[in-house]
């Protein structure tokens, strides 16, 4: 085990600094940088003043150059300064960071335990109504745009019935718990939705799979408990292709919930890269990109992880 985790990190490490310079390469090859947003609002600076500015952010250097004064530099903690909020990018990216981790871990475990019930049983009676039911609200859920449920939510919930709020977020202690769910709510069951549709078609194909093995069964032949062969026997080996969809929906809905963010006024961390790039905020949209691709790698970790966990016949070197 100790050997599987210095190698993962060591992969971690490898994997972040090459995509460190992708981003980075990327964002270098846009059109525009900051200096020429922060020209356009005054177009009589002489070609000498912009000369030495470009001398004095680097900009005048090799891409190469400049990135590898970035990385010595984020490699001591300065990710760099953000010029749209004049503040270090890890600043600007803290309170974001928060905002969507409340909404990420809501949403993914909510969708979790809905998935896994549907899922299971779904898969206890295939082809029977209530299979056909679940199947058809799952594919609902898949099929349906999330901004379109996000504004449907809005008009019979906030609109209409007067229940919750439409949009906006506050601090946890701001105006006490309840307050704060009430405000997280709509966009929390929004997604959550949105991944039940996936997961659980994930679980009922993956449980009505390992419902006809030998083992499962044997099991039932011996006189197990109907819960017990269906909760350890088979749900702990069908759980094993979940965990990896799950995995990668996490590390995706990290990054990805810009849409949910941007229809409840959510300052996450996908609206948060989202305007940086727009705004040609070069280190906050690394530092954020870099953030979601850490998060994606440390999913994948937990997932071989959980491989360990769920089926002992599993050795991690």
């Amino acid at each position: 085990m100790a050997r599987f985790m210095l190698r993962r990190c060591g992969e971690t490490l490898l994997v972040l600094l090459i995509m460190s310079f992708v981003i980075y390469s990327l964002i270098g090859l846009m059109p525009g940088d900051p200096l020429d947003v922060m020209l356009a609002s005054a177009p009589g600076v002489t070609p000498e003043v912009v000369a030495h500015l470009r001398a004095i952010y680097g900009l005048d250097q090799p891409l190469l150059l400049r990135y590898w004064h970035w990385l010595m530099a984020a490699l001591g903690g300065d990710f760099g300064f953000s010029r749209s909020h004049a503040q270090p990018a890890l600043q600007v990216l803290a309170p974001a960071l928060v905002e969507t981790a409340r909404l990420m871990l809501s949403a993914f475990t909510l969708s979790v335990v809905l998935a896994l019930v549907l899922g299971i049983v779904a898969a206890l009676r295939p082809g029977r109504a209530l299979d056909s039911i679940i199947s058809l609200a799952a594919f609902a859920g898949i099929s349906v745009p999330v901004f379109w449920l996000a504004l449907v939510l809005i008009l019979v919930f906030a609109v209409e019935l007067h229940w919750l709020p439409a949009s906006g977020t506050t601090a946890l202690g701001e105006h006490g718990f309840a307050a704060h769910m009430r405000h997280l709510l709509l966009p929390v069951v929004t997604l959550a939705l949105f991944y039940t549709g996936q997961f659980s078609r994930f679980v009922r194909a993956a449980m009505i799979e390992t419902l006809r093995m030998d083992h499962v069964r044997t099991a039932r032949a011996k006189g197990a408990p109907e819960r017990r062969v269906v909760l350890v026997h088979a749900l702990r080996n069908a759980m094993i292709p979940v965990v990896t969809v799950m995995a990668l929906s996490f590390g995706t809905l990290f990054s990805g919930a810009l849409v949910t963010e941007t229809m409840f006024a959510i300052p996450g961390m996908g609206k948060t890269i989202y305007d940086a790039i727009l705004g040609n905020d070069y280190n906050l949209a690394l530092t954020g990109l870099l953030f979601a691709t850490l998060v994606t790698l440390l999913s994948n970790l937990v997932a071989d992880l959980a491989y360990g966990w769920l089926d002992p016949r599993i050795v991690l070197t």
